[in-house]
């Protein structure tokens, strides 16, 4: 647990490169990585999230990971904390504390995950695939407005997508990780910014679904 939240922490550390940022970067890096998100959730307030994942080459490290995913605040004499919780099965686990006024933790949740799964499957590294992962941030990424169904109604949305291994070295390497594939839905109307976020990849064929990672904002409970 420590390493991990260590790596979660090193993640969400991530900035843009000074002669590398352009203007797209720096608006998918603000997209993503918004500040501020969770600035109107009230104190007394839960979010809950579950994650669903797909792995055909691990079916038991998916089933593992899936679960629901709590977000909730404790308020310190220096800084209010977003504490991460991980559920299944009646049991938790916790993720970690992150100061609230940097922004919703969620985002660095989901990147590192998938990296670890990644690194798992795959059998890579996961210094090189967060590498990438960062890199992919100062390139040109689709970026899409939209639509989408939120309790009943209609919001607007943004998507950011990026594919960190589109032009890697290495991606025939990767067992269908080469073409992994990070979707993040965002919505001003959903309380804490993030509404998806969708990671895929297919099988080391590239002929099936191989692996799915989806994380997806559910509802606001009461602590």
């Amino acid at each position: 647990m420590r390493k991990t939240l260590a790596l979660i922490a090193m993640l969400g550390a991530l900035a843009l490169p000074a002669v590398a940022a352009t203007t797209e970067a720096e608006e998918t890096y603000g997209l993503l990585f918004r500040q501020g998100t969770l600035d109107t959730v009230s104190r007394d307030a839960v979010l809950r999230y579950t994650r669903a994942v797909h792995n055909s080459a691990d079916p038991e490290a998916a089933e593992r990971g899936s679960g629901d995913i709590s977000l909730s605040f404790d308020a310190q004499p220096e800084a209010v904390l977003a504490n991460l919780q991980f559920l299944q099965d009646g049991k938790h686990r916790n993720l970690g504390s992150f100061p609230a006024s940097v922004g919703n933790p969620m985002i660095m949740y989901f990147y590192e995950t998938v990296i670890r799964d990644m690194a798992e499957t795959a059998g890579g590294s996961p210094f090189y695939i967060r590498n990438r992962v960062k890199e992919s941030l100062v390139r040109p990424a689709q970026i899409e407005t939209g639509e989408a169904d939120y309790q009943g109604r209609r919001i607007e949305t943004s998507t950011v997508t990026l594919r960190p291994f589109a032009e890697d070295p290495n991606r025939a390497r990767m067992a269908g990780f080469g073409d992994l594939e990070l979707r993040v839905t965002m919505s001003e109307e959903v309380p804490g910014w993030y509404l998806s976020l969708v990671a895929k990849a297919p099988d080391a064929e590239g002929a099936a679904e191989g692996y799915l990672s989806e994380l997806r904002f559910e509802r606001v409970a009461a602590q």
